[in-house]
């Protein structure tokens, strides 16, 4: 029997082991849109963002033949995703020393014009959206991705712990960091 699109993910990887490139297709199409927003929630470009999940796709697809059929497969790729954009932040810390300059900033959060508000509400929730991408992306490593991957991406602590290579209390732990240190940074009295 074929894969059709409908197919289960470790169905879909085999067949494209296999040298099936349209099962390949389908887990990218199937894929893609989460795997984007996680990656540009880590980078707040979104521009950088589609690049790196072009690199992630590549990655997973010369590395298709070690993915664990037992395991997660969007988990699988969130890790190839997040070393992606590990890989990212270290060049860019490079860049910024080597040129001492501060990066440019870039557009991050919603398009708030779209959502119906006036234009002075729109205003000031995306101050309050930037200020918050701005705090987030402070935040150390190993406090942002798993709050990132929990809260924003909506993984439960044991698929993060996956992804991170962590027990699902420590995520647990650091998100709750985390969010004192966002509630910190944005002066707010409760998490």
């Amino acid at each position: 029997m074929s894969a059709t699109p409908q197919s289960p993910d470790h169905e879909l990887a085999a067949r494209a082991v296999a040298g099936d490139e349209r099962a390949f297709a389908w887990l990218m199409r199937r894929h893609k849109e989460g795997l984007y927003r996680f990656v540009r929630r880590y980078t707040g470009d979104p521009d950088e963002a589609y690049d790196l999940l072009q690199e992630t796709f590549a990655a997973a697809w010369t590395a298709l033949d070690r993915y664990d059929a037992g395991r997660s497969f969007p988990a699988w790729l969130r890790r190839i995703a997040l070393n992606k954009c590990r890989d990212w932040s270290r060049r860019r810390a490079v860049r910024r020393w080597l040129t001492r300059s501060d990066p440019l900033d870039s557009p991050v959060g919603l398009n708030l014009a779209d959502a119906g508000l006036s234009p002075e509400a729109s205003a000031m929730a995306g101050q309050g959206l930037d200020r918050l991408d701005k705090a987030i992306a402070a935040l150390p490593r190993g406090l942002k991705e798993p709050l990132i991957l929990t809260t924003l991406e909506e993984l439960s602590h044991e698929e993060a712990g996956h992804v991170l290579g962590l027990t699902a209390k420590a995520v647990e732990l650091r998100v709750y960091r985390a969010r004192r240190a966002l509630a910190a940074a944005l002066d707010l009295n409760d998490v």
